[in-house]
């Protein structure tokens, strides 16, 4: 009997933590196509949470990817097709020590030259960018999740056509618009 209800406590614990490590999906569904994201709160839990709260409110609807560079990365969360910016939220803590590294598939926080200056804006690694992780001394930029589908859509947005729109660089000549972005968890 105790062994039974040890392997029931068992059990029931194991469950419990598989719950607490469940996956927070990100579904992006943007004018060039849907990209699924799993978004990593264990190791990232300040930039899951930013993007969550983001996304859950609509932020992103209507926004585009602004920058786009070839063999490099997709940015947007911060701009609508008249490269207008949108209002943002406090800047948020670099979690860039986490462990996770900028490698191609993932997404992580955009950012100023100060490490703690990411808000809204993100980028997907098309390529591994390992200089983009931190080093000792140097924060890098904020890996928080990875694409599970639809990286073909990240390579279309990827080698699409750019230009120059004063003072940006690098934005797409045709608008790639952020439709909307919806979680679960």
């Amino acid at each position: 009997m105790r062994k039974a209800l040890g392997l029931v406590l068992s059990l029931s614990l194991a469950a419990s933590s598989l719950e607490a490590q469940a996956e927070i999906t990100a579904i992006m569904e943007t004018s060039a196509g849907v990209i699924e994201l799993s978004l990593d709160d264990a190791k990232a839990p300040i930039s899951v949470a930013n993007f969550i709260e983001y996304a859950r409110s609509g932020y992103y609807d209507g926004l585009v990817f602004h920058r786009v560079i070839p063999r490099f990365m997709i940015q947007g969360g911060g701009m609508d097709a008249a490269m207008k910016p949108r209002q943002t939220r406090a800047p948020i803590k670099n979690e860039s020590d986490n462990g996770l590294s900028n490698v191609r598939g993932t997404i992580a926080m955009a950012r100023t030259r100060d490490p703690d200056s990411a808000t809204s804006q993100f980028f997907i690694n098309s390529v591994d960018n390992l200089s983009l992780d931190g080093a000792a001394g140097r924060p890098g930029y904020t890996v928080f999740g990875r694409v599970t589908a639809g990286l073909e859509v990240v390579d279309q947005i990827s080698a699409t056509p750019t230009t120059t729109q004063a003072p940006f660089r690098d934005v797409p000549k045709t608008p790639i618009l952020i439709n909307r972005v919806t979680i679960s968890d």
